[in-house]
């Protein structure tokens, strides 16, 4: 049987996949909720990511960004423990250090379409499921296309 996207959460819960010390030992990949970016006047992408009281997951887990540019991430941790954001971005990555009940906000630059993970990597904190995604829509820029016919697309 193949999960609709309206039965998917009842799927996730039967299967034991949608939290913790169930079926699996943590949380799996891409289980959680979907967000979008909201871009402002200045054509900064905005979104705000929670790390709930015993959940071990972002939420939501994908954030989806019409295009590829700068980025402002708010991290909110609202869990009784310490965690962290290591985050992807243009030149370096980026980490953002979380105690209980603190919020971190980290400037991105992600220029390029596609999908970016990122997780905390203290404990096995990435291991039980605290991992999320940035998924960039757009086109790459011109520089960056390759010198070839144009290719079927879907």
């Amino acid at each position: 049987m193949t999960a609709t996207a309206d039965d998917r959460a009842d799927v996730l819960h039967k299967a034991g996949l949608d939290g913790q010390n169930r079926t699996t030992l943590g949380r799996m990949l891409g289980t959680g909720d979907v967000g979008y970016a909201e871009e402002g006047d200045d054509g900064v992408m905005r979104a705000t990511v929670t790390i709930p009281e015993d959940q071990l997951i972002f939420s939501p887990s994908i954030i989806v960004f019409p295009h590829g540019g700068d980025i402002e991430l708010t991290i909110i941790n609202d869990d009784k423990n310490t965690h962290c954001a290591l985050l992807p971005h243009n030149g370096d990555p980026k980490i953002i250090w979380l105690v209980n009940h603190s919020k971190g906000t980290a400037r991105l630059n992600l220029d390029g379409p596609g999908a970016y993970w990122y997780g905390s990597t203290t404990g096995n904190d990435e291991g039980r499921g605290l991992t999320a995604a940035l998924v960039m829509g757009g086109e790459v820029p011109d520089s960056a296309k390759l010198d070839r016919p144009p290719q079927p697309r879907p």
